[in-house]
Order: structure tokens, then C-alpha cells, then sequence
């Protein structure tokens, strides 16, 4: 038998909270997802005016980043050609994106979820998922 760690109930509201206001401060409405430890989906918020080709994609980022246990920034790097995860986001039905925007939530050394934030350049995407991080950090440090 295995104990797993995963989100409470509160905890993506956290994290969407955190993501929307630095979405808020960079003036760019976002699609915020968040997942748990098994990349299913747990949470979600399309900002208004979130692109709606934006959607699939913040989901699949947070999929993605729980699935491998960190960031899609990370996956992108090694997804280029003649690296070792080339073609990587054509598995699992194309779900897996290479793209930033997606991190894993980390409770401890344990991965108990991921955020996923679709709809700026991939920079913002990754500022924005971080922000939602950040905020749930603090209220892990704060409990």
C-alpha cells in the first residue's frame, strides 16, 4: 500500500487565484487549469476574454507537467531536433505540449498536482503559472 499526497479542496482556488491577479497585472485574460498528481482535472478558469483555443491547451499543460513531474518549459527544451524527447507532444492522442505554461505543484518532494495557464506568449504563460505557484507556496509556508 502507498500514501499519495494530492490537493485539498481549497488548493486550486489558490492557485487560480494567484495565476488570475498576475494575469490581471500583465493585462492578459488567461485559461488557468489545474490538475492532480495524476493530471486529471480538478479545476479550471477562463479568464474573460481567455482565447477559447486556449482552453485545451492549458489543460493539456497541466497534464502534461503532472505526467512528467515538471515544467513544459523544461519539456520544450528537450523536444527539439536531435534531442532526446524530439516528438514527444504527437504522443498520448497529442496531449503532451512543449510549450511553457505548465509546472508542477510540489508539496514537499512530492508532485500533488500541476498548473496549466494558456493564452499570452509562452513567457507570460510561464509568469502566470508561476505567479499561481508562488501563491500556493505562501499559503503552504503560512499553515
Amino acid at each position: 500500500m502507498i500514501n499519495i499526497k494530492r490537493l485539498g479542496i481549497e488548493d486550486p482556488a489558490v492557485l487560480i487565484a494567484g495565476a488570475r491577479g498576475m494575469a490581471q497585472e500583465i493585462g492578459v485574460p488567461m485559461c488557468i487549469a489545474v490538475t492532480d498528481e495524476s493530471g486529471n482535472l480538478i479545476a479550471f478558469e477562463r479568464m474573460d476574454g481567455g482565447k477559447i483555443t486556449s482552453i485545451d491547451l492549458a489543460i493539456d499543460k497541466a497534464f502534461t507537467a503532472s505526467g512528467i513531474q515538471k515544467s513544459t518549459q523544461a519539456l520544450g527544451e528537450v523536444n527539439q531536433p536531435g534531442m532526446p524527447a524530439h516528438g514527444i507532444a504527437s504522443t498520448l492522442g497529442g496531449r503532451m505540449v512543449a510549450v511553457a505554461g505548465g509546472l508542477p505543484v510540489h508539496a514537499g518532494i512530492d508532485v500533488v498536482g500541476a498548473i496549466g495557464v494558456s493564452s499570452g506568449s509562452p513567457a507570460q504563460d510561464h509568469d502566470v503559472a508561476q505567479a499561481g505557484l508562488e501563491a500556493f507556496n505562501n499559503t503552504q509556508n503560512n499553515s
